[in-house]
Order: structure tokens, then sequence, then C-alpha cells
């Protein structure tokens, strides 16, 4: 989905109060109920990002740490059948998620007597059940389900939509008989630094020339896409010429502003396609909306 830039702000402007739990995604969707929630989602997650880092150096005091961790010993012997430790992250305004790995660190730091393993606290945190006390283990469990910006569970969705979105690039390009390398097959050619997809035969969109196309699951916002084009998408036109670029989840319109210099956006797989058969002659292929 495309939005004005006067429809974004709209949006981040509601996000500015919410905290990162799955409830903030019922107050997107009834507040903006013609958007899609993947868009809301994605918008409410790259605003909540860029907060959290404006905020986690004061949140990993060490003072601030052990208030929490204080603060959670008592709060779950005075009630310990309530979410405590969800309660405190969305008091102070800190995910879910990342007030776990505070807890659980902090926990560690007592059960090991000094500074706690990386690897170790990763681990409890993708598999509460390993963290050895238990009432811990069920308050770390409601953190990672109930956020919806960070964690392992986040983790492994994001993963798993970006995935789905490469394979649906890869099947759409497969109906059209467009002929092309994804990044593995350009990984094991020896290129580095590549894109999702380098078309063999370059096509036309839009009357736009298209070399290489990037997708990205994600919606584009003026921070994000200002880093993809220094650190991804100019160093592909410089080494591959033109490219499109897909945010599946949207984009502010605006950003649609470099075509002339050969980086097209789109929010969708494109319906009308030219294809240069042979480099010359064009040739429109089925054209079924994507």
């Amino acid at each position: 989905m495309k939005l004005s830039r006067a429809e974004y702000k709209e949006i981040v402007k509601c996000t500015e109060h919410l905290r990162p739990t799955r409830q903030c995604m019922t107050i997107l969707r009834q507040r903006f109920p013609n958007h899609s929630q993947s868009t809301l989602l994605s918008i409410f997650s790259l605003e909540y990002q860029k907060r959290t880092k404006r905020t986690m150096s004061w949140h990993h005091a060490p003072e601030c740490i052990e208030s929490y961790y204080q603060r959670y010993l008592s709060e779950a012997k005075a009630r310990p059948s309530v979410p405590v430790l969800l309660e405190l992250a969305n008091e102070v305004d800190l995910s879910p998620a990342l007030m776990a790995r505070v807890i659980v660190d902090r926990f560690l730091q007592d059960q090991e007597g000094g500074v706690s393993s990386k690897q170790v606290l990763n681990n409890m945190l993708r598999e509460p059940s390993l963290i050895p006390d238990q009432a811990l283990a069920n308050h770390v469990y409601q953190c990672t389900i109930n956020d919806c910006c960070y964690g392992p569970l986040v983790d492994c969705i994001k993963h798993a939509i970006g995935q789905e979105a490469e394979v649906l690039l890869r099947d759409k390009l497969k109906e059209r008989n467009l002929s092309f390398l994804d990044e593995n097959q350009l990984r094991t050619k020896g290129y580095d630094k590549t894109p999702d997809i380098i078309l063999e035969v370059p096509i036309a969109v839009e009357g736009h020339i298209v070399h290489w196309i990037e997708s990205k699951a994600s919606f584009g916002d003026d921070h994000s896409h200002r880093t993809y084009l220094n650190e991804q998408f100019w160093s592909y036109w410089n080494r591959f010429g033109p490219g499109l670029v897909i945010y599946w989840h949207g984009f502010i319109g605006e950003l649609d502003s470099q075509r002339d210099r050969g980086i097209l956006l789109k929010d969708c797989f494109p319906s009308d396609i030219v294809t240069l058969c042979h480099g010359t002659s064009p040739a429109t292929t089925d054209s079924q909306t994507g």
C-alpha cells in the first residue's frame, strides 16, 4: 500500500503513545480500517525501534536495571498470578521482550556470581523453560508472546515473512517465464553483495528498464529507505544498472523520486511487464495482477 506523507504522519502520530504489545494493533486497526494490518504493524515497529534507540542507554543504566529487578522481585512475590513483568515493561515504555532480557540477565548474575554468558541468556529467552526459576520463566514467556516488535518469536515471524516474500517474487517471475538468478545463485558465482534477483534478460516496468529486483518485507519510510539507498540500492545500481524495489508492506509515495536515476519503487509485483527479447524487441508478458 502506497501512502501519502500526510497519511503516514497521521499513523505515526497515533503510534506515539502506544506500547509494543498485541493490543496496540487492535487500536491501530480500529483507527485506520482502510490500511492493512501488515502495513500498520510495519510502521509501528519501525517507529518503536526509533523510540527504543533513543532510550536504550537510559534503560540499561546500572541503577535502572537494579530498580527494575528489585521491583520485579517484590511485585512477583506480592502478586504471583499477575503478569507483573509485562506490566512493568509497559509502565516504563520498554519492549516486553527487552525487559525480559534485562531481568533474566540480572537474575543470572545472581545465580552465576558474575557476568552471565550471552549464549546461556539467549537460550533461556528462546526457551524460557530453561530458566531455573519457574515463576520468572512464566513471566518471560508472557513478555515474549505479547511483544510485537522484539524478541525471539518476532524474529522468527519476521524471518518467515521475509522468506515468504522472496518465494512469492520468484513464483511471479516464473509465472511470466522470466529468466533470473536469485541471491543464492549469485553468491555461488562469487558476488558478495547482491539484490534478491538479477534478471538475465532485462524488463521494462512503466517505461523504466529493470535489471534487478530487491524484495523488502517491510514498510518504506524515510529513514529505512535512505539507509537502504546508501547501503544497498546505489551499489546495486553501480554494479548491475537500474532496478526495482518492492516494499511489500507499502511505502511513502513521495519516496519514489529516483525513477529517472534508475531506482523504481512498487508495493506489489508489477502487473504490466515488457521483456526485451534478444535485447531489442519488446514483448509484453502475461499481465495478470501481481
